[in-house]
Formats: structure tokens, sequence, C-alpha cells
């Protein structure tokens, strides 16, 4: 089979520009990686078959920076742009102006990117085809009055969301009216000034729910799949550092119910590449939350148990080729779990860069290591604080919390702090092993610990 492109551009760093390396090589197709003056000895930069400096360390001035990255992509004259996640990844500017090169951009189209991006549009997808929603206000409530008449609709407590927010930022939960009184105009505020708009919306807040993710996928022709659950919940200040697939202590009815919601929005949009679809769960009820229309920094797990590589499948669908698989032929075998492996300090969370003077992997059946970090690397202060990710593999959830629990033992990273402290002792919980664990119970866990 040909390559689906000659030459792809990597427009990313650390473990998920190596992960899209190997991808392509794979393919057959060239890579091309572009870096900062601080990551000049990167691994990534190592391994692609090319690379470019695009600029200082700064990422506004290096990896943020559009004129620089669409500069190394014509002058290595590479066909494809991948963006990898965070960064440039959902930035429905870049793609346009990739695509405007005449380049392909391994990713959704400009529309999707858009309809994704915003919040309440993608309510008004997931609505339009019939996925639940919360209770609250339709758009965005632009006066106090508003958000009263929405709040009292939803029931308190409510959570106020900016339209425009990601990655847990920009929201704020509303226990009363009087709260929400003084923290309305507030909210508008912050979020024009974080994200550039002052559209915030209210929806009915759950107090302890499971977040729960469907990895979905579809093409140009009109297909659209999904590929089983994902359990997010274990969260520090709404940020992801355990994951697990599929996700556990599910319903066969509420599992069927939700992956195939996932995938119903796919098809209906017209949705091209691999995304992820994201629930809340609460007992035997679902809502619709966002889509992330980029590969999820948890996607190993799902591949540990389908078998199916989703960087490959997000590039060859990104040539336009059809889905090479049907759902039916979608199979999910046994269990695996991924730690975030995370350059900050287990007590704090203060990032904590540096010269990692000592670097062990674990290894063994079922345990894979998507690390951009050795011995002698330097971890940079400039960017995201993910250095590694242990993703652990077992014919049964009980087997892979075991494996998992014996690979951290054996991971060894000296010179800088991690999580895998933390993350341990949460493996090891009553909650996470009885599944009754929720979004915000790692932040309860950490509090109680602290007292």
């Amino acid at each position: 089979m040909s390559a689906p492109f000659e030459k792809v551009l990597i427009a990313n760093r650390g473990e998920i520009a190596l992960r899209v390396i190997r991808a392509c090589r794979e393919l057959g197709c060239k890579t091309v990686a572009i870096y900062s003056s601080a990551d000049a000895s990167a691994l990534h930069v190592r391994f692609a078959d090319e690379s470019v400096c695009i600029g200082p360390p700064q990422a506004m001035q290096s990896y943020l920076h559009q004129p620089a990255v669409l500069s190394a992509v014509d002058i290595t004259k590479a066909d494809a742009v991948h963006p990898g996640y965070g960064f440039l990844a959902e930035n429905a500017q870049f793609a346009s102006a990739v695509r405007q090169m005449g380049r392909s951009f391994v990713g959704p189209s400009v529309d999707h990117l858009q309809m994704f991006g915003d919040k309440l549009s993608a309510k008004a997808a997931a609505r339009s085809a019939g996925l639940p929603l919360l209770e609250g206000s339709a758009g965005a409530v632009e006066t106090l009055d508003e958000a009263r008449e929405a709040a009292e609709k939803a029931g308190y407590p409510v959570i106020l969301k900016a339209a425009a927010g990601g990655g847990g930022k920009g929201m704020r939960v509303v226990e009363d009216p009087d709260t929400l009184e003084r923290v309305f105009e507030v909210a508008q505020a912050e979020s024009m000034a974080a994200f550039g708009s002052r559209d915030v919306f209210i929806e009915r807040y759950l107090r302890r729910p499971r977040h729960v993710e469907v990895q979905v996928a579809g093409d140009a022709h009109g297909g659209g799949i999904h590929l089983g659950t994902r359990d997010c919940s274990m969260q520090r200040r709404h940020q992801k550092i355990i994951e697990e697939a599929p996700a556990p202590a599910l319903s066969d009815s509420l599992r069927e119910r939700i992956q195939e919601a996932a995938a119903e929005l796919v098809r209906a949009v017209g949705y091209q590449t691999v995304a992820t679809v994201e629930f809340l769960v609460e007992g035997e009820e679902f809502f619709f939350l966002e889509v992330n229309p980029r590969i999820q920094v948890e996607h190993p797990v799902t591949e540990q148990i389908t078998g199916v590589d989703l960087i490959q499948l997000q590039i060859r669908l990104a040539a336009g080729e059809p889905l090479p698989l049907e759902q039916s032929d979608v199979v999910q075998r046994g269990h695996a779990i991924e730690i975030r492996v995370n350059a900050e300090d287990p007590k704090n969370f203060m990032p904590s860069p540096g010269l990692v003077t000592g670097y062990h992997e674990p290894g063994g059946p079922g345990v894979r290591v998507d690390s951009a970090i050795h011995e002698h690397a330097m971890v940079q202060p400039y960017y995201d604080s993910l250095a590694a990710k242990l993703i652990c593999t077992a014919e049964n959830r009980e087997r892979a919390i075991a494996r998992t629990l014996g690979a951290m033992d054996e991971f060894i990273v000296e010179g800088i702090r991690t999580t895998l402290p933390l993350q341990r002792a949460l493996l090891t919980t009553r909650e996470f092993i009885e599944v009754t664990h929720w979004t915000r119970f790692v932040d309860q866990w950490v509090e109680q610990d602290d007292s």
C-alpha cells in the first residue's frame, strides 16, 4: 500500500511528536520536526528525517508562532502537517492557512474546528444529533436576569462556563442565587480576558459525576464508528492524570448507548478523522460535555485494547481514504491503564523542570512507555509538564492495576520531581479499586491528606 503522504511536518514536540514519527515511519512517510532553540537536542529532532528551528524557547515565539511554522512547511516542501495535541491542534486559522498553501492538515475541517471549539455550537450540534444534554441555558446568557432564569430552570447548583473555555478553565460552580449575582459579571470579564469572548452559559451541576469519553473516527465518505470508551475521572483541578479503557462499572445498556451516541454525532455532522466525544455520567444517565477534535493524550489505552493505531488511522483519513474497518471489526480485548508522568511536585503540583540525572523505564509483558525524556535530558520550563506516559495492559482490570503498580515501582526518574508517587497512592485507594471515584475525588483526597 502506498504512503498516504510523502512528507509530514509535525507541528509539535515531546512524546506526541515521537509518536507521530513512529507512525509515519511505518506508513512510509518522511518526517520533519520543528523545534525551538531550547529543544535542539530533543529526541523528536534527532529521530525525524529533517528538522527546522523555528524560534526561541518561548512557545508564543516558536511552537505557537504560525508564520514560523508555516515557513517551515514551505521550505521543507512537506505535503501534510500533523499538529499533535495542544499548541495549534485546534486552531482553525492555522488549519485554514495550511490548506490554503495546498497542504493537508491532519485533522478535521475548519468548520468542524470552529463548531467544536465553541462549547455552545458543540452543544447545538449534539442537540441536533439527539444526544442528551444537561439542563441549562440554550445559549449564552448576556444579562443577570437571563442567568437567573436559566439557573432556576436547571436547578441549583449550576455551573457557569466560558463558551470559549477549555482544559477545565473558565468554570465556576454556583450554589445559590446570591452567589450567581456576585460572580456573573466577574465570570464574563474573566472569560473575555482569558478567551477573548464574554460569552458564558449555565448548566446543571452534577456533584459526583464520572468523566467517560468515547474514541470516534469518521471519513470523507459518510462513515462513522466508535472505538470504545475511556474513563478519565481521576483528575487534578480538571486535568486528567490517570485514564483507563474500557471505562469500568458501566452497565451493558449504558455503555452501548454512550458509544452509539458518540458515533451518531460523527455521522450527523459529517466529521472526518479522529476525535473524542466526552460525557459526564451519573448513575444510568449520561450527558454530552464536549468534543475534542484531535488526537488525545490518552489515546494509547484505546490502541492497546483495540489493536488500532490511531495515529496511522488519523493520517490515512486526512489523506481522504475511507475507514479501513467497520463497527463490527472493532473488537476490544483486556484492560489498559495510562499514567501521565508529569514533571511536577506531587504535593503542590508546581512544575519541576530541570536535568534528568537518572532514568530507567519499566518493561515486561503489557508495559508500554511513550516518553520524551531520557538520562541527561532537560525538562524545559517553557512547555506543558507532561514528560512521559506509562501504559499497562492486562486481561482484566484487576491484573492491569497490579501490572501498573509493579511498573511504577520500576520507573526511575531522578533529578526532577514527578507525580508518580501520588498516582501510585491513588491506584490503591478503595474508591479507585471499587470505581466509586468521581471527577473531584483527587482534589478532595489531596485536601484531606494535607489536613
